[in-house]
């Protein structure tokens, strides 16, 4: 009897225990690509992490689910159907819900989470980042606008904290990987790959009847509508060049783009004794997600092996600029300076959604940003506010 008892005490102590060192997950964005398939990571190791919050845009029905099998303490949502199911169940179960345009915003000011993971499409991730580094909590950046808008904001104050900022965009978490443990002053080049998206080998004269199904069909990844254009276009690479320039303090001549059609090496570096070191796996974006959850450590997986003889070469191509007309415009953008990178992002997210709503062809993409760019004024190093308040003023700009 009592060695029952104390193999029960036993297992309590150890239950005790896992719970105490689960780590503490915030996820906005959660109903999106990058958001469900951290959800699903984060299910298939429950003992592991606890979420804390969960935010989304408007997908209300999929936020319910997701919060009904995790029970999160606090969930934000930017519109809710009136007498939505969901309201009525947070009241039952004390799990405070935050409605409105800024929920993420207000969820990102919450300090009892051990890390964060930034999902959120386009500008409207800014301020959750800025919220996250700013409390010195731990984050896994998704979005790609938090630095391509704000990186001077946001770098300086990384920088200082004991926190980590982990990539986890493959490529940028392939070159936080090949680069870690490594000293700061190695780092001769990044090559930054990409597939070149659906169209790498389409005949450009017909481009302009480019349908959005055909745009959003990805040969290699899984991911949303929004990050699926940008790859089309490739304005995605031209996003993860400035984001890597940020994260990695280069400058853009330290970074080379090559096209990588087979989407196995998701990048690479060389160092100063001109050896390289890249990083390759299956295209599959839980492996990047599960990395920075499970930083510094590594946790098990079966997503899959490569078969090195099955795949048989590796190709890579020069970007076509003919083909990538955005990739071209922000390249020349870098050069010049001030915010008018930022100004392309935030008109691209617009833009983006005139094409999935049909509104504008395929080839209209280059020249609209051209001409948001030239419509508004440089501001060398823009504050928040300037940047949230030229966010508006494009979105009127473009209707």
């Amino acid at each position: 009897m009592l060695m029952k008892l104390l193999i029960l005490w036993k297992k309590v102590i150890e239950e005790l225990f896992s719970i105490a060192s689960m780590k503490r997950i915030a996820i906005f964005g959660s109903t999106g690509s990058v958001g469900t398939q951290s959800l699903s990571v984060i299910n298939q190791n429950k003992n592991q992490f606890d979420i804390i919050s969960l935010s989304c845009n408007h997908n209300a029905d999929l936020l319910f689910e997701q919060t009904k099998k995790f029970m999160p303490k606090k969930i934000g949502i930017n519109t809710i159907p009136e007498h939505h199911p969901i309201t009525e169940f947070c009241k039952k179960n004390s799990i405070d819900l935050i409605v409105g345009e800024n929920s993420s915003d207000i969820l990102s000011q919450y300090k009892e989470i051990d890390l964060v993971i930034n999902a959120i499409v386009g500008t409207d991730g800014l301020i959750p980042t800025i919220n996250t580094v700013n409390n010195n909590i731990e984050l896994a950046l998704s979005n790609k606008e938090s630095l391509v808008l704000g990186g001077h904001l946001i770098m300086p104050k990384v920088k200082e904290n004991t926190a980590n900022l982990i990539p986890v965009d493959s490529e940028h978490s392939a070159i936080f990987q090949c680069l870690h443990g490594e000293e700061s002053d190695v780092l001769k080049k990044i090559i930054l790959t990409g597939s070149g998206g659906p169209f790498l080998k389409r005949e450009l004269n017909t481009f302009s009847s480019i349908c959005q199904e055909e745009a959003l069909k990805h040969p290699n990844w899984d991911m949303g509508k929004k990050i699926s254009i940008d790859s089309a276009t490739m304005m995605n690479k031209g996003l993860e060049l400035v984001e890597a320039m940020w994260l990695f303090n280069v400058n853009k001549k330290d970074i080379e783009i090559v096209i990588h059609p087979e989407s196995i090496i998701h990048s690479m570096v060389q160092f100063i004794d001109d050896s390289y070191k890249a990083h390759l796996g299956i295209p599959d974006m839980k492996i990047p997600i599960q990395y920075a959850l499970s930083f510094p450590g590594r946790i098990h997986s079966n997503y899959g092996s490569l078969n090195f003889a099955d795949i048989g070469q590796f190709t890579f191509l020069k970007p076509d600029y003919a083909r990538y007309p955005a990739l071209e415009l922000l390249t020349e953008l870098i050069d010049r300076g001030g915010n008018r990178i930022p100004i392309m992002s935030m008109a691209n997210d617009y833009i983006v959604n005139q094409f999935l709503n049909k509104e504008i062809l395929f080839t209209d993409i280059r020249s609209l940003l051209e001409k948001v760019i030239n419509e508004f004024e440089d501001n060398s190093s823009p504050s928040v506010e300037d940047l949230l308040t030229l966010n508006q003023q494009i979105k009127l700009y473009l209707g």
